[in-house]
């Protein structure tokens, strides 16, 4: 065996052994930006705007490395404002080396009103999960039998979640992958994080800090069964509506710079997320990009509800 070769089969094995450790303690998918769009997450928030929308975001790590984390995430909703509900549906790919994992669901949300400017909503998500791991792609797999099989597997999955929300404010939980299979005693054989149910909370305010100014602070906690608890803090500052720069804190040691443009029926939104913890600093840092976009459908509708 060449030196080429040698060097490419103990990437390949770095990357199986980084693989594995990832699944034991990855965290549920979270991306910088939830505070433009946590449909995903929890569809209840589709009701807070009065407009239809399609969203897209799109994240890397470690850009220029082959086979680094990558994530594309596409939702869109309706509203149906007769009966005071959404409907929409959300399309997530992340993929890490050889691992990779399609998620796509449908969601429905209905609000009902609590107060003057107060709502209660509830939602419910349906679709599948699909995970893959092709083990046997990498060189010198089939000398060695733990790495020469495949995984695939396909599981339907059922979420729901609750918010309450006014014009300034909203407080939300959700479970948006709930295993069909966690259900019974089939989640004693499948007990595979990539189907674990993930539990989150979701909260954010905005506030006015004068005549040209706003603030928005948000928070994000997640959890999985055997991952610790994940918390994410955030603040934007937005100035005439339209241009915002915000800061965002993970309790993983991260740290992130946002900044956003908002238009009547666009939105741009660009963010840089990097490690704080003391082994990354002065060392190699693993940052991430996100990049995300949307569009309001209907130059009629007001500014959403929370900017």
């Amino acid at each position: 065996m060449n030196s080429t070769k040698i060097i490419a089969s103990t990437l390949s094995a770095l990357v199986v052994l980084s693989t594995r450790v990832a699944a034991q303690t990855q965290q549920p998918f979270s991306y910088t930006q939830y505070m433009d769009n946590l449909a995903p997450i929890n569809p209840a928030y589709s009701l807070l705007d009065q407009a239809g929308s399609i969203n897209t975001l799109a994240s890397k790590q470690l850009i220029g490395i082959n086979g680094s984390p990558t994530s594309f995430l596409i939702n869109g909703d309706v509203p149906l404002s007769s009966i005071t509900s959404s409907a929409g549906f959300s399309l997530l790919s992340d993929q890490l080396a050889i691992e990779k994992e399609i998620e796509l669901n449908a969601y429905f949300a209905k609000a009902i009103q609590v107060g003057p400017e107060d709502y209660l909503a509830v939602s419910l998500n349906a679709g599948f999960r699909n995970y893959t791991a092709l083990y046997s792609s990498l060189e010198g797999s089939q000398q060695d039998q733990e790495f020469s099989v495949d995984v695939r597997q396909t599981k339907p999955n059922v979420g729901f979640g609750i918010m309450y929300y006014t014009d300034w404010y909203y407080i939300g939980l959700s479970v948006p992958e709930l295993t069909v299979t966690s259900l019974g005693t089939a989640s004693v054989q499948n007990n595979n994080n990539n189907f674990s149910n993930h539990y989150y909370f979701a909260a954010a305010m905005l506030t006015s800090m004068g005549e040209d100014f706003k603030f928005k602070p948000a928070a994000l906690v997640s959890y999985s069964s055997g991952v610790p608890v994940l918390a994410d803090l955030s603040g934007t500052i937005y100035l005439k509506e339209i241009l915002g720069v915000g800061v965002n804190f993970g309790t993983d040691k991260t740290m992130a710079g946002i900044l956003t443009l908002n238009f009547d029926q666009f939105h741009v939104g660009y963010s840089y997320k990097f490690s704080i913890g003391a082994q990354d600093l002065g060392g190699v840092n693993n940052a991430t990009n996100e990049v995300t976009l949307y569009y309001r459908f209907g130059k009629g509708s007001s500014t959403p509800k929370l900017l």
